[in-house]
């Protein structure tokens, strides 16, 4: 569980990232309308309850060109390890126990999203595919791939319960061996959009974050 800050941190409402960007002028797999939830001043937050050691996360688009959002954000970390390694990711600044993240790049249309920043970028979603489609991640031979699909509103969401889909991403290679990460599994449904993810690891162990955006699709 020390590991699980470096990738979590990545993948969790994509304000943890490393390197990649998108140029405004490349062109994009996802298709669909803009949406509300990459509008400049929508805000993406988790629990307020502490989990492995990350609270009071908050993101917010600050700027969007050309249908590319980009995100600033910031969490509580409060473990002196987990903050150890967060300070070789570069477009991150600790002071204290509060880490911010600037910049981060993603799409959100009414079909999807995608993101640009991070160790794996690529198309995380698409609400309309059904269990079996995949996506390439790219610069790896991994896929994110639907497992199954809702007919029901089974999946609690704040006081309510939801259909979503459900994509895993398995994580192989030298990505694997330097965290202990095995698979990324996210929930994500077509009014709310991303709902929730969960990163398990080597061992077996498991850690689940749920999201909320303060915007929604049509």
């Amino acid at each position: 569980m020390k590991k699980i800050i470096f990738c979590l941190s990545a993948a969790l409402l994509i304000i943890i990232s490393m390197s990649c960007k998108k140029s405004d002028d490349e062109s994009t797999n996802l298709e669909g309308d803009q949406s509300p939830m990459g509008q400049v001043g929508t805000t993406i937050s988790s629990s307020s309850i502490a989990i492995a050691g990350v609270s009071n996360f908050n993101g917010t688009v600050v700027a969007l060109n050309n249908g590319v959002s980009s995100y600033n954000g910031s969490a509580v970390v409060t473990n002196a390890v987990i903050k150890n390694m967060l300070a070789n990711v570069p477009q991150l600044t600790i002071k204290g126990d509060t880490v911010f993240a600037k910049d981060i790049q993603a799409r959100s249309t009414t079909e999807g999203i995608e993101v640009f920043s991070g160790l794996r970028p690529g198309i995380l979603v698409v609400y309309g595919a059904g269990a079996g489609e995949s996506w390439p991640i790219e610069g790896s031979s991994d896929k994110r791939t639907v497992i199954s699909k809702s007919t029901d509103d089974d999946y609690p969401y704040g006081f309510m319960f939801i259909k979503v889909s459900q994509i895993d991403e398995p994580v192989t290679g030298a990505l694997k061996s330097t965290t202990g990460l095995s698979k990324i599994t996210y929930w994500a449904n077509h009014r709310f959009g991303l709902v929730g993810v969960q990163f398990e690891f080597s061992d077996g162990s498991t850690t689940k974050f749920p999201l909320y955006t303060s915007t929604e699709n049509k």
